[in-house]
C-alpha cells in the first residue's frame, strides 16, 4: 500500500479585472506540458509556501498585515509567521508566474510604475532563483502589499494525488497599471474568462 502525502502550504492568487459590462473577468495560466505537478493543466498563479516566506526579514517586507491579523484569517494551525507567509507566498508566485507586483514603496505609497520587460526579468530570476524576492524588493525599496490579497478559500489536493498540496485561494484586482505576462517560465500561455 502506497504511503499518503502530507500535503504542502501553498498559496494561489485568483486575480480579477472589472470588464465594461458591469462584471469582471478572472485570469488563468496554462502550466507547461513537462511540468511535474498539474502539467498542462489550467490554474491561477501559485505555489508552495517556502520558509523563506516566514522569515524574520520577509515579514518586515510585508504592508497592510500583521501576522497575528494574518493567523486569524487562517487559523490557529499557522503560527502568526507562517499565516502571513500565505500572503507573501501568494504575492511571490503571481509575480513570478504572471508578472503581477502587489507591492508599496517603504513609505506605503503605491510604487512608480516600472517598464513590464524590467519586471519580467526579475521575474525570471526569481524562477532560476537566481534572485531572491527579498533581494529583489530589497533592491527596490518595496514592500509586499498584503492589503491588496482578500482570503477567499481554502482546497486540498485529493490524496491519490502523488504531489500534494493544502493551498489557500486569495483574490486580488489588477493593479491599472500593470498587464500579466502572456508566458514565462512557469506559463505555456495566459488568458482571462
Amino acid at each position: 500500500m502506497k504511503e499518503k502525502q502530507k500535503a504542502k502550504p501553498a498559496a494561489s492568487v485568483i486575480l480579477l479585472r472589472p470588464t465594461e459590462a458591469n462584471g469582471f473577468e478572472v485570469f488563468l495560466t496554462r502550466r507547461p506540458d513537462g511540468m511535474a505537478f498539474l502539467g498542462g493543466m489550467y490554474c491561477f498563479p501559485g505555489g508552495v509556501l517556502r520558509e523563506e516566506d516566514c522569515s524574520a526579514a520577509m515579514l518586515r517586507l510585508c504592508h497592510g498585515l500583521s501576522p497575528l491579523e494574518a493567523r486569524k484569517i487562517v487559523g490557529a494551525q499557522f503560527s502568526p509567521p507562517q499565516a502571513l507567509g500565505l500572503w507573501i507566498a501568494g504575492i511571490r508566485e503571481l509575480f513570478e508566474e504572471a508578472g503581477i507586483l502587489l507591492a508599496v514603496s517603504h513609505f506605503g505609497q503605491p510604487r512608480a510604475a516600472e517598464p513590464k520587460k524590467n519586471l519580467a526579468g526579475h521575474g525570471e530570476a526569481l524562477v532560476k532563483n537566481a534572485l531572491s524576492f527579498r533581494s529583489f524588493l530589497e533592491s527596490e525599496r518595496l514592500l509586499c502589499d498584503a492589503s491588496r490579497l482578500a482570503y477567499f478559500s481554502h482546497w486540498q489536493t485529493p490524496e491519490e494525488i502523488s504531489v500534494r498540496c493544502d493551498t489557500y485561494f486569495f483574490l486580488a484586482a489588477l493593479p491599472k497599471d500593470q498587464t500579466p505576462l502572456s508566458t514565462s517560465p512557469e506559463v505555456a500561455h495566459s488568458l482571462w474568462l
